[in-house]
Formats: structure tokens, sequence, C-alpha cells
């Protein structure tokens, strides 16, 4: 994580409540989820949901809907009446990654949003069933390097941070990653643990029970220092990986032109939810950490996901296909 990084997830103080008008919210409330059931980004979506529900006095309703690498999602919110009945949980492929390695994206992922707060941020684990022929890092290093055509490894979908993470790991160690794409991590993680597809990239929040469980194997994480979660688990630096790190984030946007007080109040009670003890016990059994940012500051932390991974989509030459 940059600097830059760094900075913008610091505890940063409260922004002042202005006064809100009393009609709102005067109905359910939709939170569009850009991926399947199941991944992390929807097991965010319901952590926050429910608490917002009993905070708002009104239903925030998850709802799905996936496709190419949730820009379809992020298209249908910045198109919606901003009124503050429709947000999205902008994440690091919708308003990180997509822009940059899909050509017709239909929206702006700074000017067409109002962005409200960071929800989470979790590392990415390079995961395999425990059938696979390589058991440890540096035997799926040194697979990868005896196959000409390479490795086929499963992805929550094109555009996601674990798709990066996987093809700037084989550009890194000499060898081909081929990505398979899936709708949402949860679909891709029943085939790997099935044994269809071997081998994963993908978020720990979505695969950690597995891994506990026993159903997957953690190889490594994609950390620049060994997680805290899982800190038996080697760093993909450690692997002799120089410089391959990834991580995912996820959080609250709405359309353009969104009233003040309604992102303000947004930000607020989504920031007071991230301290609730049960809210951060959940985000400890899920290994996702909860920072702590103003609007303003998650608009540049965004701006700033642009650029960084507008720069390794173009080195790297990857495409959505």
């Amino acid at each position: 994580m940059t600097l830059a990084r760094r900075t913008l997830l610091a505890g940063a103080a409260l922004l002042p409540l202005p006064a809100l008008s009393q009609t709102w919210p005067a109905r359910p409330i939709r939170m569009i989820v850009p991926f399947a059931p199941g991944g992390t980004t929807d097991i965010v979506a319901r952590i926050l949901s429910q608490s917002m529900s009993e905070r708002l006095g009104q239903a925030v309703v998850v709802e799905n809907r996936p496709g190419a690498g949730a820009t379809l999602a992020a298209q249908q919110v910045a198109q919606a009446a901003p009124d503050g009945y429709t947000l999205i949980i902008s994440n690091s492929a919708s308003h990180g990654i997509s822009p940059s390695l899909f050509k017709n994206v239909r929206y702006d992922a700074m000017t067409d949003f109002s962005h409200i707060a960071l929800a989470a941020t979790t590392s990415t684990a390079v995961l395999v069933n425990p059938r696979y022929e390589a058991q440890t890092i540096q035997a799926l290093i040194a697979l990868g390097r005896s196959r000409p055509n390479g490795l086929d490894y499963a992805i929550s979908g094109h555009g996601t941070s674990t798709h990066l993470a996987g093809i700037r790991m084989g550009m890194v160690g000499g060898f081909r990653m081929n990505p398979i794409p899936y709708r949402g991590s949860g679909p891709a993680l029943t085939d790997v643990i099935a044994g269809n597809v071997g081998l994963m990239v993908d978020g720990l929040p979505s695969c950690i029970g597995y891994i506990r469980d026993g159903l997957l194997k953690a190889l490594a994480v994609a950390d620049a220092q060994r997680n805290r979660f899982l800190p038996q688990l080697p760093t993909l630096i450690e692997a002799g990986l120089p410089g391959v790190t990834s991580y995912s984030w996820f959080g609250v946007s709405g359309p353009k032109d969104l009233p003040a007080p309604i992102v303000s109040t947004l930000n607020t009670e989504i920031r007071a939810i991230l301290q609730l003890p049960a809210i951060r016990q959940r985000y400890t059994e899920l290994t996702a950490d909860a920072p702590d940012l103003t609007p303003a500051q998650y608009a540049a932390f965004i701006e700033e996901e642009l650029r960084v991974w507008g720069e390794v989509v173009r080195a790297s030459g990857a495409t959505a296909e």
C-alpha cells in the first residue's frame, strides 16, 4: 500500500452533520451489489444493510446485479435519481480497475458518483483445492513455470483486484495465469472446492470459512507484510515475487449530485456502525479492517486507486474479454 493510500486510510474527525429533511428516508433504500451473493462485496453489503436499516428507520434492501466486472451495476447507479434511495457498494473493481480494463465503460468513476464512505478493506489469498498438485506457493510457481500454457485460476469476475493479482503474480513469476471468470466469489469458490478449477485468487472474507474448515488450502497472501489474521502464511513477496501486493476495498456511493445532508448522514451512520463492538467482532471473524474516512477522503482514495490500477493494467497488458 502506498504512502498516499495509508494517509487516506488514517482516521479523521467526523464531519458536522447538516440539518436533514425529515422526508428522507421515507421508503426502503436499495443497496446494489455488483457481484453474486456469497462473495466479499455481498457480505459487506449485508453487514452494513442490517445496521443501516435499524439506524435509519427504513429497510436497506440488498440487490445483487453482477456482470461485466461490476460495471453494469455501477452504470445503473450512475444513471439513478440522486434522491438517496439507490446506493452501490463501490469497490476496487467498479471504481478502481474496471474503468481501465474495459473499453466501453459508460460512466466516470469520479464525476458520475457521490462517494460517501469506505466500509472495509481486505487482503487477498492464493488458494488451491486440497487435492491440487501444488500444495505450497513455491510448488505453485514451479508448476506454472513448467507449463507453457500456464495455470487456470478462478476469479470472481473480470476487473477485480483478484483478477489483476493473479495476472501480476504470473508476470513477476515468469509464467502465465489464465483467468476463469465467474459471476462472483461464491460460484467460483464452489467450483474450486469441487475441484473443477484447482486454483483461485480471492479476498479472505469470502474464503476464510472454507480455509478454516479444510475445504480450501491457502498458500500465500498478497499483503506487503504477513497478514495479522493468518500470520503463518508467507507473502508473495517472501515467496520470491517482489512487488506483488493486492487488497480489496468496499465502500458506499450514490449517484452524482446526491444532496449534501444525505451524504453527511450516511457517512456519519456508516462510520458509527463500523465502531460497534458486534460489527468489529464480525470484521475480525472475516479478516476485514474498518477504515474511517470522510466523504472527501473517500473520493480522494478512489481517485488514487484509479491512478494506481490504471498503471497496473497498462503495464500488464490485461484486458477484459
